[in-house]
């Protein structure tokens, strides 16, 4: 029986990768409309989804440094994008 603490260890954080990436499809199809520059806007956007996934962290009170993906990595994944377009821009 210990292959299933495993199994939804991996369930949990194959279901936030594919929160991630949906959410990161739609914010670029955001920005690729923006007034701004789609570096700027997307530049934006990550940086609110950055904010909104520490409140959302902080509310389902997640751990820092869990052994399965959360909001918190979520968070620094968002923050990373947010700095690398603002190098590019």
């Amino acid at each position: 029986m210990q292959h299933w603490p495993n199994l939804r260890q991996r369930l949990r954080s194959t279901q936030v990768l594919i929160r991630f990436g949906v959410r990161l499809v739609i914010l670029a199809a955001f920005a690729s409309s923006g007034s701004i520059g789609f570096n700027q806007s997307l530049m934006a956007l990550c940086w609110m989804a950055a904010v909104l996934c520490a409140a959302i962290a902080c509310i389902r009170r997640d751990r820092l440094l869990d052994h399965d993906l959360n909001h918190w990595d979520e968070v620094v994944a968002y923050g990373a994008l947010c700095a690398l377009t603002r190098s590019l821009g």
